[in-house]
This record gives structure tokens, sequence and C-alpha cells, in this order.
């Protein structure tokens, strides 16, 4: 089965590979073509409340081999606790404008979500 046909995978450890070198895209050590891939991806940000007893979480997904790096760095930024979820990185509070503020000067594309 070809991986570049796949609309949708309900695999939680489905992640997009390089064609060339068959590594993870953010590991790809092949040429700018699929470089340039990996560093188009948007993060996507939000807020959460619902189904937390009142409590507000900014949520951070599609990060990517990094997430764990990345979530000690925005707690450590937010001053605030933050957990792993299914590949999607919680933050406790509501941080969206700070966070948004350091991904984008890491480099990364950052699109704020409503829920």
């Amino acid at each position: 089965m070809n991986k570049d046909k796949i609309v949708y995978s309900t695999d939680p450890d489905w992640r997009e590979t390089c064609p060339v070198c068959h590594e993870l895209i953010d590991a790809c050590i092949c040429e700018s073509e699929n470089r340039t891939k990996a560093t188009s991806r948007i993060v996507y940000i939000g807020k959460e409340v619902k189904g937390r007893g009142g409590k507000t979480v900014t949520t951070i997904s599609n990060v990517g081999v990094d997430a764990k790096k990345i979530r000690k760095e925005l707690q450590r930024l937010c001053g605030a606790g933050g957990t792993i979820k299914n590949g999607i990185i919680e933050i406790q509070g509501d941080h969206r404008n700070i966070i948004r503020k350091h991904l984008e000067e890491k480099g990364m594309r950052v699109h704020l979500t409503v829920r």
C-alpha cells in the first residue's frame, strides 16, 4: 500500500515519512525539498475548557518529534504545568499569545484555532 495515497489513518503512530530515505519528515536526511516540507508544517494552538471542570488548557498540536522538548520549554515560559496526550501538548491556563510568539520566533508556522 502506497502511503502517499493515504488520506486518513486511525493509527496514532502513523507519521509522514520521506519517500526517498523513509525517515520521518522531521528527521529526514535528504536535500531541501523534503526539509522545506517539514518546515512548512503548521502548528495549531487552541484553548479548551469543556470536560475539564471549568479549568482552561492551551493545546498545541502537530508539533512533531520534538514535542517533549517543546513542552518543557513552554512550561518554563508560561510558568505552568503541562503534559502530552495523544501527541497534543497541553499547558495549564490560557497562554495562546505567549506560545504563539515563542513558536513563531523558533521559525514555526502557527495557526490559532477556535474550539
